[in-house]
């Protein structure tokens, strides 16, 4: 095993990845929990979902997020909480790349749910920024699958 592949599957690297990215997903889920219309109304600015997901999904998806973030906090169900993890951060990463290929700005509503009106070159901007932040999140998940995964698991023990 390469020094480096050695550093990455480490389980102290893990662990900290797990409860930054759990941080990250309890902090997001916070305002969309205390204020479930206005998040209604950030999923219904992409124009990706029927009227009748979009309450729906503004119920369910604060506390999934919460539930994954404690779960990677606390250390249990790790992969599972990566994988809906990762699951999730394909989504936004999706809704976001086609709202911007729309030339469609919207505020993402990540962790503040405020629509405070920016002008359309600043939402397309942050547009960016975010999709940079979620494609890097995305790669914490994928640490902590292959870090976590049984195969590897078993390899480190043997080595």
């Amino acid at each position: 095993m390469s020094r480096l592949r050695g550093w990455l599957i480490h389980p102290w690297l893990t662990v900290r990845v797990g409860i930054a990215l759990g941080a990250i997903f309890v902090a997001a889920s916070l305002p969309k929990l205390i204020d479930p219309p206005a998040f209604a109304q950030m999923i219904y600015n992409y124009r990706l979902l029927p009227g009748a997901f979009v309450n729906p999904v503004a119920l369910v998806l604060p506390w999934l997020e919460l539930l994954c973030g404690i779960a990677l906090i606390l250390g249990i169900w790790r992969r599972t909480a990566a994988a809906f993890i990762g699951a999730m951060l394909l989504v936004f990463i999706v809704g976001i790349s086609i709202n911007l290929a729309r030339d469609n700005p919207v505020n993402c509503g990540c962790f503040d749910l405020a629509s405070a009106e920016k002008p359309r070159e600043v939402l397309l901007g942050e547009m960016k920024t975010v999709l940079a932040r979620d494609i890097a999140m995305l790669l914490m998940v994928g640490q902590i699958l292959v870090a976590s995964s049984p195969r590897l698991g078993a390899a480190r023990e043997t080595t």
